[in-house]
Parts: C-alpha cells; structure tokens; sequence
C-alpha cells in the first residue's frame, strides 16, 4: 500500500468556502449503476423504509484561541480534547510549539487565559491549562472562535452553521461535516417513510487535521479519540440488521464509534481503530459522507468501504463541479461486496 494510492488532485476553486442554504439543498453523488445526481433533500426517496440513520451529537466548541504572549508575540491554541471531567486541563495543537516554554502565560484581551503544560506523549500536541475562575466553557465563548478549518478563508457570519441541527454534548473541535446537511424538516420526512435516528458520540480529534505522513499509509500513527455508543442505539442497530434493513452512517465519525464498539465489546472509551482496505465490516451498511482531502485516513476508510471505484466516483464528482470538504457536497455509498471478508 502506498501513499499514491490516496492521492487525487483537488482544484482550490472545488473547495466549497461557504455553507448552502438551506442545508438539505447540497447535492448528493449517489454510487450505483448508473450514479445518481441528486440532492441530500432526496433521501427519503433514496432510503428504504426500516433503514436506521445513526449521527454524531457531537457539539462543537469555539476551540480556536487567538492569545497574545507577554512579548507582545501573537500564539494560537487549539483545543482538542479535555481530559479532566472540569475542562480545565486539554489537549491542544499550539503555535509557535517550538517557542513557547512550559508554564508560560498566554492573554487574551490582557487576562491570562491559557498556560502551556508539557507536550503529550504523541509529541505534536501540548497539554494546556484553561486560567480564571469563569466556567471553562464560558471562557471559551467569551474568547474563542469557531475552529474551521484552514482550507476555509471565507469568514463564517453564521457559526451555528459549522453545528449540526441535533448537536448535543459540547466537546468536539471539528463538526461531524455530514450531518451539517440535515434540517428537522428532513428528518420529519425521513420518520415518516419509517426510517428513524439515533445517536452516538465521537469527540473528532487530531486525525481530522493532519494528512498521513508516512510513505507507507500502514505506518501512519492513528490517535485515539473518545466515543460513546448508548446501549439504545446498539441495540437498535443490531434489531435493524437482524430485520434485514440497513443501517446508515452519517459520516465517518458515526463509522468509526460504532465498529469501535463492535470490534472491541465496550460501548464507550478510546479508540485508534484504523480502517482500511480488508476492514471486517460489522455495523455500517450504507455511508453518507462528504468529499475528504486527498492522502487522509477518511479517504481510506472511503476506499475500505466503497472499494477502489472511489477514485471513479471523485472523478466525476469533479467533472459534475460539486463541492468539496466541510461545507461541500454529500455522496452516498452502499457497502461494496469486494469489501466483505
């Protein structure tokens, strides 16, 4: 296996810099024989009835920190992860890293808020402590900024639009991209041709940011990333699967909480699960998922799941102008054959 092998060219003019309106407007590439051009507002059409949506109530907090040092010199911190039930201590990606000594104070608006702690044992992120008295969260809605993405450069006027309609548990620093396409008026649509919802909980961590770096995607090191999968929505998966419906995942972090808690037997804790080609499939049948960026671990999981006509299917996705990344077009995948073991 090869890096190459994940590889594809993304024009800049097919990243999508803003979010459409209304959600379930984004069209929706559906895999199949022939592909279907259609729009995610389709999908109750598309669906079957009996068939379980599972999404990511994962709520997205204002993680990015734009602090000022005592020098004068400007820092970013983003929040990854907090690792202690008071939000106080958090794993955090941080700029300048190489200049930034431990215990050094960072402001925001000339009050301490952030001071650097020891980098973690996967070496490219730091631990960080939140300062003040105010309630963590609090402090990150006074101070902080929507974590988008760095592809995106167009300001957000909106920021509930990088949150999804069921949004739920605050923790993540990255939205489950997916989900952004649903509004409750499609859902309603949805219950009432018999296909219903139910929810996990992934915390999306430092994966989602960075591209593989080895030459061989095999050895790239796979961060863990907490998930929760409520005994409810097991159970509801596993009834739709034994009535021979299908259950579809809403993004790969939906993916990835419910095989975790497959492979492994626990429904909640870490996870480095690494999907890709030979993956022994247990849960997800059918995958709605965005465009992801070349040479990452979600296209390879799109590759585990889909088989090698991925590449088939971004090509034309390509030809057809749809729009790429976080706030772009949806496509809509059938587990491949190939792929079960």
């Amino acid at each position: 296996m090869r890096l190459s092998d994940f590889d594809y060219v993304l024009p800049d003019e097919r990243i999508a810099q803003t979010p459409i309106a209304p959600r379930d407007a984004a069209r929706l590439l559906v895999a199949g024989d022939p592909v279907q051009h259609r729009h995610v507002s389709d999908l109750p059409d598309l669906l079957q009835p009996g068939d379980l949506l599972v999404v990511n109530e994962t709520r997205v907090i204002p993680a990015r920190l734009k602090l000022t040092r005592s020098t004068g010199g400007a820092a970013e911190v983003l929040l990854l992860e907090a690792i202690d039930p008071d939000r106080r201590v958090w794993e955090a990606l941080v700029r300048p890293g190489k200049k930034l000594k431990v215990g050094e104070r960072l402001f925001a608006d000339g009050v301490p808020l952030v001071s650097i702690g020891e980098r973690t044992p996967a070496g490219d992120t730091f631990w960080v402590h939140l300062l003040g008295d105010a309630d963590p969260l609090t402090l990150l809605d006074q101070h902080g900024q929507m974590p988008l993405p760095p592809y995106i450069t167009a300001t957000l006027e909106n920021p509930d639009r990088y949150q999804t309609v069921f949004a739920n548990t605050p923790g993540s620093a990255a939205a489950p991209t997916a989900g952004l396409h649903f509004t409750p008026e499609l859902f309603g649509r949805l219950a009432a041709q018999g296909i219903d919802r139910v929810a996990v909980e992934l915390i999306v961590g430092l994966d989602t940011f960075q591209p593989i770096s080895t030459e061989n995607p095999l050895d790239h090191p796979m961060h863990t990333e907490r998930y929760r999968v409520p005994p409810e929505t097991m159970e509801a998966c596993l009834q739709t699967r034994e009535q021979g419906a299908r259950v579809v995942a809403v993004g790969t972090t939906a993916v990835r909480a419910l095989e975790s808690a497959a492979k492994s037997g626990e429904l909640s804790g870490r996870t480095r699960l690494f999907i890709h080609e030979g993956f022994d499939w247990q849960l997800v049948d059918v995958l709605m998922t965005n465009f992801h960026l070349p040479k990452t671990t979600l296209l390879m999981m799109i590759d585990a799941f889909a088989g090698p006509d991925w590449r088939d299917l971004y090509a034309e996705a390509l030809r057809e102008e749809y729009r790429f990344l976080s706030f772009g077009d949806a496509m809509l995948l059938e587990r491949s054959r190939s792929q079960i073991p």
